[in-house]
């Protein structure tokens, strides 16, 4: 047996994960007190709830089999992705397709399955609670509070790097040194055999900005061999008393690949959203709405007014048209895009 290798350990399957995980048993407290009641997965971006781009991203991905991790409170989840017989036949009976269709498809978007994380005990912890249903295969785990634009998929390559590798795979994100604290960050280096990726040495909790590994943070999307939950088992609690998932991983890049370790990264430059901040929230809702042909025309003209008035005096942005400029830079709609924001913390 390998040194760090646990008992009965064997070299997992390579065959393409079919599961996703979306853990969604957080309060949610950032937005109290809209989530006392309200799930944040469910809270709106424009008129879809969080939760559901995040499903769909996994379908798109080919992960049609999805478990959601819930807590208390979070019966609304379920209530979503089933059927709502009589809102449906009201509907029908307007005429409404436009909106029936809206309603039907979260129920068959996807074979969505819950359980239910008792305790909140971290990110690990809940992924924990996956055990039972994925058994031993790999599987993707997706964050609820992340959303990655559908222009940009990130899946699709992770799932691929696990193909070719085996182990884990993470996505990375390069982020300012004064905002490292607050992600797991990640060492690494080059992989001789494939370019494209990285091999991940070790992994740091939101460390202080001198403790740092590198700039290179751990964003909301991972797939990961099953040899993880043995780990997450004698994994005891570590910042902010919590099971953390980076703990674990760090583990796993010990680990030899006979026992299911090894962690590659993918090095994630796309458009991504964070519903878990409030401001960031705002931002997605803003930009998302811009980009929507029924929305989009009529919000940019207003956000050019309403701007203008809050820019009087202001030398830089006095003018009417530099403010439509700016408006759609940021919205995507120049050729001269601005860098996607990937600032905000979890």
């Amino acid at each position: 047996m390998e040194k760090n290798e646990p008992a009965g350990a064997s070299r997992t399957s390579r065959v393409r994960p079919e599961k996703a995980v979306i853990p969604a048993a957080g309060l949610g407290t950032r937005f109290l007190p809209a989530t006392k009641a309200t799930p944040k997965e469910m809270l709106p971006v424009v008129d879809t709830p969080a939760i559901q781009y995040v499903v769909e991203e996994a379908v798109a991905a080919g992960l049609d089999d999805v478990l959601l991790v819930t807590g208390r409170s979070k019966r609304a989840l379920e209530d979503h992705f089933d059927r709502n017989t009589e809102l449906e036949a009201t509907l029908e009976a307007r005429g409404d397709m436009k909106r029936l269709a809206s309603i039907t498809a979260p129920a068959e978007l996807a074979r969505v399955h819950y359980v239910r994380q008792g305790e909140p005990l971290g990110l690990g912890h809940a992924v924990l609670c996956a055990a039972d249903h994925v058994g031993d295969s790999a599987f993707a785990v997706l964050l609820g509070d992340d959303l990655i634009d559908p222009r940009d998929p990130i899946l699709p390559v992770m799932l691929e790097a696990r193909e070719r590798h085996g182990g884990s795979v993470i996505a990375l994100m390069e982020v300012p040194e004064e905002q490292v604290q607050r992600y797991g960050c990640a060492a690494v280096e080059p992989m001789a055999d494939d370019l494209g990726l990285l091999r991940v040495t070790g992994l740091v909790e939101k460390p202080a900005r001198e403790a740092a590994p590198s700039r290179l943070a751990v964003i909301g999307r991972y797939v990961l061999d099953p040899a993880v939950f043995d780990v997450l088992r004698d994994t005891p609690p570590g910042r902010g008393g919590e099971i953390q998932l980076t703990d674990a991983l760090e583990v796993l890049t010990k680990l030899s690949p006979r026992a299911g370790g090894g962690v590659t990264a993918v090095v994630f430059e796309g458009r991504r959203y964070d519903t878990g901040d409030r401001l960031e929230y705002l931002k997605t809702v803003i930009q998302l709405a811009c980009e929507r042909e029924d929305l989009g025309e009529a919000l940019r003209a207003w956000l050019v007014d309403y701007v203008s008035l809050l820019t009087v005096g202001q030398p830089r942005l006095r003018r009417h048209d530099d403010v439509a400029v700016v408006i759609d830079m940021w919205c995507g709609h120049s050729k001269i895009a601005p860098n996607p924001d990937p600032s905000s913390g979890r």
